[in-house]
């Protein structure tokens, strides 16, 4: 089982949509994660309502803190951007795949649409990509 980890500070909007998305997606074999620096209490609201809409349920997700192992066993590192340069994922990480994505946190459901339609399109094109064998960036 290949790991797929998806990364952002607070884990609590762009990385748990991008892991939604590649369980939506993707194929067998593949395990996507998704943790964060310094994870929120909780999913943000206007992030479940985002995808509600698309029909998928993330209500129930808990942001998880990055581990030591998630690290080492993911074949695939995504950080999602960062807003926060002290606590960026990527700091921490070797080989890591950045998608400069705005943070949603305290964006409008407009704006937090547009987010989430950029992040599944990321995962499609990332999905793709990996399918065909091509290096991913």
């Amino acid at each position: 089982m290949k790991k797929i980890l998806f990364v952002c500070v607070e884990n609590a909007g762009r990385s748990q949509m991008a892991e939604a998305f590649f369980k939506k997606y993707l194929s067998s074999g593949f395990q996507p994660i998704s943790a964060g620096t310094k994870p929120a209490a909780k999913v943000n609201p206007i992030v479940v309502q985002a995808m509600k809409e698309i029909g998928i349920d993330i209500e129930d997700n808990s942001p998880q803190n990055i581990s030591q192992q998630m690290m080492d066993e993911a074949q695939i590192t995504v950080n999602m951007g960062c807003m926060d340069k002290e606590s960026c994922p990527a700091l921490f990480l070797k080989d890591v795949i950045d998608w400069q994505i705005q943070d949603p946190k305290g964006k409008s459901i407009e704006k937090v649409r547009i987010i989430r339609d950029q992040i599944e399109q990321k995962v499609k094109n990332f999905i793709d990509s990996m399918s065909k064998g091509e290096s991913i960036g």
